[in-house]
């Protein structure tokens, strides 16, 4: 019998998007080939502690948080997590490959990845540039606007914002309504599902939303408001580097757009996995989704997210640690297409092991 491989899940994390990691690891965990995999699952609070879940059952009641602590040592020649027991002792566990199950600052931004580099460990997803570079709202527009150029499609325009700035608020006002009409939307730019991100429908709203979103980073963008359908593509990219597309989800937002609360906690907001559209504008979608990730020097996994307007698609984003609840479209759909989560997850794991160009 083939001998089991340790897979360390790690999940939560400092990040506004701690509670949707804590969903997403749980459906990745149950869709792990136990007979294959020693699953050993690593959660990181809020406030930065690296605690282990005895179980699932301790990460849906959040007893996880007072688990032992362990760390991942940045020693390659141990490739290892060091366990602190509950009688003051202390061991180390092997482990053969990282499955990140973070989302946000901290997990999703490179900053973890340059630990795994340092680890030694194969790990699943992008490296430490791009993730670092998707994570940023502000980079990712710089990047992307080639591929987008050469396919003769553009990304919604926006105007950065220090939030070393706001002490001039009516300078940046002045400055906004120069560029954009209202309504506009203000995000920090480094951020995950929405949070920080306001809708502002006229100038008196401007600096709380700023000031909000500064809250989550200090570097904000306004960006214009772009009329359209959401759409969303799914890419897989494995060891032959081909990038490989999905078909395109959409979302219908009950809210006046897809924020944290009308994505998780509003049971109107739809996802549809097979929405109408025309070949073209589909074609055209799935080709930028994969320029773009291209672009960034993306693996693994992402979902890259559109406007399709009546002028043809604009971009919006790309996430390369896509969410894996039970709502999320990353895994809805590669679904649709027929590849089942179990088999996507082992696709992923796969990727991560056979990493080209890697010293791993």
């Amino acid at each position: 019998m083939r001998e089991k491989e340790t897979l360390l899940v790690i999940f939560g994390g400092r990040s506004t998007e701690h509670e949707v990691s804590c969903r997403s690891v749980q459906n990745i965990a149950r869709d792990v080939d136990r007979e294959r995999y020693e699953l050993v699952l690593l959660g990181i609070t809020k406030e930065g502690e690296w605690r282990l879940a005895e179980d699932l059952s301790s990460i849906e009641d959040g007893s996880w948080r007072e688990g032992k602590r362990a760390m991942l040592l940045p020693d390659a020649s141990l490739r290892s997590l060091l366990i602190f027991e509950k009688d003051g002792s202390s061991r180390l566990q092997r482990i053969d490959v990282i499955f990140p199950a973070l989302h946000g600052k901290y997990g999703e931004d490179g900053s973890i990845q340059g630990l795994f580099e340092l680890s030694g460990i194969p790990y699943v997803g992008s490296g430490v540039l791009a993730s670092a570079v998707s994570m940023d709202k502000l980079f990712t527009k710089v990047i992307a606007a080639q591929p987008l150029k050469k396919l003769g499609l553009r990304q919604a325009r926006c105007l950065p914002v220090d939030a070393a700035e706001l002490g001039r608020m009516e300078e940046i006002l002045n400055r906004v309504e120069k560029s954009f009409q209202y309504p506009v939307f203000v995000k920090p730019a480094n951020a995950g599902s929405s949070c920080g991100v306001s809708r502002v429908e006229k100038r008196e709203e401007l600096p709380d939303a700023l000031r909000a979103a500064a809250k989550v980073d200090r570097k904000l963008l306004v960006e214009e408001t772009v009329y359209g359908r959401e759409l969303e593509c799914a890419l897989l990219r494995g060891p032959d580097m081909k990038i490989h597309a999905s078909g395109l989800g959409e979302i219908r937002a009950a809210a006046s757009f897809y924020d944290y609360d009308a994505k998780y906690n509003n049971p109107d907001s739809v996802t549809d996995v097979n929405p109408e559209l025309d070949a073209e504008n589909a074609e055209l979608i799935r080709s930028a989704a994969k320029a773009i990730f291209a672009a960034v020097d993306g693996y693994g996994l992402a979902r890259v997210d559109f406007f399709l307007t009546e002028d043809g698609p604009v971009f919006n984003e790309i996430n390369t640690l896509p969410g894996f609840t039970a709502i999320s479209m990353y895994p809805m759909l590669w679904e649709a297409k027929g590849i089942g989560k179990r088999e996507l997850i082992q696709r992923l794991i796969d990727s991560a092991c056979q990493r080209p160009g890697s010293s791993l």
